[in-house]
């Protein structure tokens, strides 16, 4: 094989331990070319891959540039990365962990706001009232303007959060956010409610391909193998 199937798959944190499990149950062993500190590492029995270990951002980057051919990742951060999906990334298989929801949130004392109508009620009143647009704190800037755009919302700006998304109104940088949350509990710790229509998407780990990156017909063969070995042990 002329060329190695490149993967790339989560360098650290929870999601790299639940990606570990998973490929221990398929019977995958990974191992690390460099050390417990290496970054890269070969998958026993497949010699045509070659993988790399990324932050879970750093893989949704690569697979919309190209750079990889196969990656496991939230697909919040594929679908951030790559807002058209369609052509350029594909998702293979939900792994069925990693699940977190993306959501609009507001202030709870926001009582007569529940739904995405409501909040464009809210922008609209800001704007007239404060001669300057309702600010919306996250780091999902792609997801938040495709999201507002279908709900017909146009009266607000986005405030790029590099922090703690959840704590932006109580610290007076925006007034809502979009963020991602498991259980809700930090939103509400931070007074804040998701709206009843408000869920931009369900997501969880997914094994995605790039459509972007170079795929000779041996680098797809080898990728087929390796996904029929992870399929059939994880049916």
């Amino acid at each position: 094989m002329s060329e190695p199937v490149t993967l790339a798959v989560p360098s650290k944190g929870r999601l790299k331990e639940q990606v570990d499990g998973f490929f221990a149950k398929a019977g995958v062993a990974l191992q690390q070319t460099a050390g417990a500190r290496g970054y890269r590492a070969t998958v026993a029995g497949h010699p045509g891959i070659d993988v790399m270990l990324l932050s879970s951002s750093e893989i949704a980057a690569s697979l919309a540039a190209g750079d990889v051919h196969l990656g496991i990742t939230g697909e919040d951060l594929i679908r951030e990365a790559v807002p058209q999906i369609e052509g350029r990334v594909t998702l293979l298989k939900p792994l069925g962990f990693g699940f977190a929801d993306v959501v609009v949130a507001v202030p709870r004392s926001w009582i007569d706001v529940s739904s995405m109508a409501d909040l464009d009620d809210v922008c609209a009143a800001y704007a007239h009232r404060h001669r300057r647009r309702l600010r919306v704190a996250t780091k999902y800037t792609q997801l938040t303007r495709s999201f507002f755009a279908r709900a017909g919302i146009s009266d607000y700006r986005i405030v790029p959060s590099a922090g703690a998304t959840e704590g932006a109104p109580t610290a007076g940088t925006a007034e809502a956010i979009v963020d991602i949350t498991t259980t809700g509990s930090t939103l509400k710790a931070n007074g804040l409610k998701i709206l009843d229509d408000g869920v931009i998407l369900k997501s969880q780990a997914q094994f995605a391909m790039s459509q972007a990156a170079d795929w000779p017909d041996d680098a797809r063969e080898a990728a087929a193998a390796f996904l029929r070995q992870l399929n059939a042990s994880t049916q």
